[in-house]
């Protein structure tokens, strides 16, 4: 009878698992364990013991040179002024800019134009200085389809022109400064105005609209990606941290108009910038955009003014005066340029007559 291979008393004793053998194994895997982790800990010890070696060493050289950091400049005129973002600072008259001054100095740059007469009274002018600065979403109910989409074009340009290499919150930046403007009355009340304004007389506030750059090609992806910062400011995005700016200028250039401005915030490569006074608060901002948008690209250019001749040369053109009484010059026939009249002999005048 073959034995039952279930049954454990049927299993030789030789052929039973040791279980004490098991017991003994588990205390050296727990040893190990212990092990790596003092190892680890001694290894994380060791270097930052020589990182502060290091930087002991690196203080003591210093020390050791004795070159003390030079002073900071005094801080001069605008820098020396409260200028902050946000900073709300009472009503200044804004300087009109000089003559050539008004439209963009330099690539990364806007132009400004002269302010209107402050239309409110000192209580009016209170009020809003205290209604803040932070802008309303741009509405485009009341234009039609038409204005819509010519609005995204020139946006989507200025967009790509002015801010291609900027961040996300870059790009929404020069589109929350160009939506200002078409809300703002000293400047057109279209997008694709504000975007071209000056365009007629090479004087643009947007320097790519006038030193060429729109004849290079876009590149497909960076244009996209402006339409889609367009889209997003038309459709009611606010960029609160720049406010209510309507300026703004690149590190390396300092416009002449940047006196008369109150710094909001920096983004990028940037310097956003609004007016002092009542023309920076949000109660100056309350045109309504309705459409109207004209064909988006530069405008046409005006044609110059005649230049009158000097009087040196109409008085030699002037023909001379006849004294009274003198006989006149008897006109010279004008002559006949007509022609001579047709002869046709006899025999022929009654031919091309009918025979019946």
């Amino acid at each position: 009878m073959s034995p039952n291979p279930c049954d454990a008393s049927a299993i030789p004793a030789d052929a039973k698992p040791d279980v004490s053998y098991w017991r003994v194994m588990r205390v050296p895997m727990r040893t190990i364990r212990t092990m790596t982790r003092l190892w680890l800990a001694l290894v994380a010890l060791c270097l930052a013991l020589a990182v502060v070696l290091a930087a002991q060493a690196a203080w003591r050289a210093i020390a050791a040179h004795g070159v003390a950091a030079p002073p900071l400049p005094a801080p001069a005129g605008y820098e020396a002024e409260d200028h902050f973002p946000g900073a709300a600072l009472l009503y200044a008259a804004a300087t009109a800019p000089a003559a050539g001054e008004s439209a963009a100095p330099a690539e990364g740059v806007t132009g400004t134009t002269a302010l209107p007469a402050l239309p409110v009274s000192a209580a009016v002018l209170a009020a809003a200085l205290r209604s803040g600065s932070g802008a309303v979403p741009f509405s485009t109910k009341a234009a039609t389809g038409l204005d819509r989409s010519r609005a995204l074009e020139c946006l989507t340009a200025a967009i790509y022109y002015e801010a291609a290499s900027e961040s996300d919150a870059g790009q929404s930046a020069v589109a929350q400064v160009i939506l200002n403007r078409a809300r703002h009355p000293a400047f057109p009340a279209t997008v694709c105005g504000v975007v071209y304004q000056g365009s007629e007389r090479a004087g643009c506030q947007f320097s790519f609209a006038c030193d060429g750059a729109m004849a290079r090609v876009p590149a497909r992806a960076a244009w996209a990606r402006a339409a889609r910062h367009a889209a997003m400011a038309l459709a009611g995005y606010v960029y609160a941290p720049v406010g209510l700016a309507t300026h703004y200028h690149t590190y390396a250039v300092t416009p002449a108009w940047n006196r008369a401005m109150v710094m909001t915030d920096v983004v990028g490569a940037h310097l956003f910038h609004r007016w002092k006074g009542f023309w920076g608060t949000r109660a100056a901002f309350a045109r309504s955009y309705i459409g109207g948008e004209p064909l988006p690209g530069p405008h046409l250019r005006l044609a110059a003014p005649p230049v009158a001749p000097p009087p040196e040369l109409i008085a030699a053109a002037a023909p001379l005066p006849v004294a009274p009484g003198a006989p006149q010059p008897a006109a010279s026939p004008t002559p006949d340029m007509l022609p001579p009249a047709a002869t046709v002999l006899d025999k022929w005048k009654d031919s091309g007559k009918p025979l019946f």
